[in-house]
């Protein structure tokens, strides 16, 4: 963990971010669905409450380090970054999703949460090996193309649009057309996504 966090403190922003250790975010659905459509709070909320996910899910940890305080900010921020580059949350979506902080800073758990994902579906599912190893490929390049998903101050910009937030991180090409978008996913979202 320490090498991801010093892969963390790197980025731009990042080191002020941890400095400051923002108390975990919450997310208050209904306060972000009152949000205007489009924005990425109103789009959270959206995702969230359609799929019936508890935003409260990335239990409350201890933060009083700053291997802490990363491990929660990124438990906290996951599904936000699921909504933000299109993956969905299926096996392969989750698989694509982990890639990019996999890929931004190491973070150990989601490299060997993709090294299984990957292993399990070579050998075990080899009709989903395609599909893991594209999500996985996929993430890896937003991860490299993009500004860092875990070094985002997201609370300070949930009324800002999704489309806003996406062309900042420089993301060009969300993921949408593929089995695991969210899109895929979620087609009544069609208009948000």
């Amino acid at each position: 963990m320490a090498n991801a966090l010093e892969r963390f403190r790197a980025l731009p922003g990042a080191a002020a971010l941890l400095q400051e250790a923002p108390p975990p975010l919450v997310l208050d659905l209904e306060a972000l669905g009152s949000l205007p459509p489009g924005t990425l709070g109103h789009v959270v909320a959206r995702v969230l409450s359609t799929l019936g996910y508890d935003p409260d899910f990335a239990r409350s940890r201890p933060t009083d380090t700053e291997e802490q305080w990363l491990i929660q900010r990124i438990a906290t921020s996951h599904d936000i970054h699921h909504v933000v580059s299109g993956f969905g949350t299926v096996r392969e979506g989750e698989a694509g999703v982990l890639a990019i902080t996999a890929l931004q800073i190491g973070f150990p758990a989601f490299v060997v949460l993709n090294t299984a994902a990957s292993f399990a579906s070579f050998r075990f599912q080899n009709e989903r090996h395609a599909a893991v190893s594209e999500a996985i490929a996929r993430g890896g390049a937003i991860g490299l193309q993009c500004a860092p998903f875990c070094a985002q101050r997201w609370e300070e910009g949930w009324d800002r649009p999704l489309a806003d937030w996406r062309r900042e991180l420089g993301l060009i090409d969300p993921v949408r057309t593929q089995t695991y978008s969210l899109l895929h996913q979620l087609p009544e979202l069609a208009g948000q996504l």
